[in-house]
This record gives C-alpha cells, structure tokens and sequence, in this order.
C-alpha cells in the first residue's frame, strides 16, 4: 500500500482535517509522512504600490514566520498520533508547484490535501490547488473537503 504520504497544508482549519485524515492513514498503514506548506514568491503576491510599502526582506521573514508556526503545528498532531512526519516549507512556489516537486523529490506515494469545493464564480476567479495538483499528479491524490 502507501508508504510515504505527502500532507499538504496551509495551516487554516479545513487544512486541518486533512493534516488529521492524513497523519490517520499513515499510522494505520504505518507509512511515513511529510507535511509541506508552501509560500508564493514576492512578486506574485504583491505587486504595484503595494510592493514599495512592504519589502522583500520583511516579506520573507513573515513568510518563514508563518511556514514554520504551520509545520510545528503538523509536527505538534504528528508527535501526538504517533507517526514520523518530515515537514518541507517550499519557497517562492505556487502551493500546487510547491505540493507537486515535494512529493516527486521526496518519493511520495499519496499526497493528501484538502480543498474549499469552490464552485463557480468564485472557482474561476480564486482558482483551486487540489485541481491543479489532481490534474498534474502522478500519484494518487485524497482530497478531504
């Protein structure tokens, strides 16, 4: 069966019951686990005037700030359920980028991840993670809505 399983997160509440869903499914199939979180590039996320009110350095800092608050919470479930979980903060990567070249670099079998169900209006404009990453996976994916 699965032996290593890619979680993927960004730390907000529905994250979560994928980061539980996932860490379950490694200690019941005693597989190993690495939680990834990932954080857009500079440029991609602010742009314009917004850009010279918040520098690069500062932006990186509040993104390794958060990167690191998020996997130490995944490490935190990890420790309590009783599985080894690796955790990977992919930089300056569009989280389904970040999610796909971690599972190939790491040797995953599954990655897990969760995703909002947006439909329609609000799916085209904010897009959808989980389609992208189902779409160009190689592996299998389980999405937890």
């Amino acid at each position: 069966m699965f032996k290593h399983i890619l979680i993927a997160t960004d730390g907000s509440e529905l994250a979560s019951k994928a980061v539980t869903a996932g860490l379950q499914l490694a200690k019941h199939l005693q597989a190993k686990a690495t939680a990834v979180t990932a954080t857009q590039a500079w440029m991609a996320v602010v742009t314009g005037e917004a850009a010279l009110g918040f520098p690069l350095a500062e932006y990186e800092r509040s993104a390794a700030d958060t990167a690191a608050r998020i996997l130490a919470a995944v490490s935190d479930a990890a420790q309590r359920t009783g599985v080894a979980c690796a955790t990977v903060h992919a930089k300056d990567s569009y989280p389904a980028d970040g999610i796909l070249e971690t599972a190939k670099a790491r040797g995953c079998d599954l990655i897990v991840m969760a995703s909002h169900g947006r439909r329609g209006l609000s799916r085209l404009l904010l897009g959808s993670e989980a389609v992208r990453v189902l779409t160009h996976s190689t592996v299998p994916v389980l999405v937890c809505r």
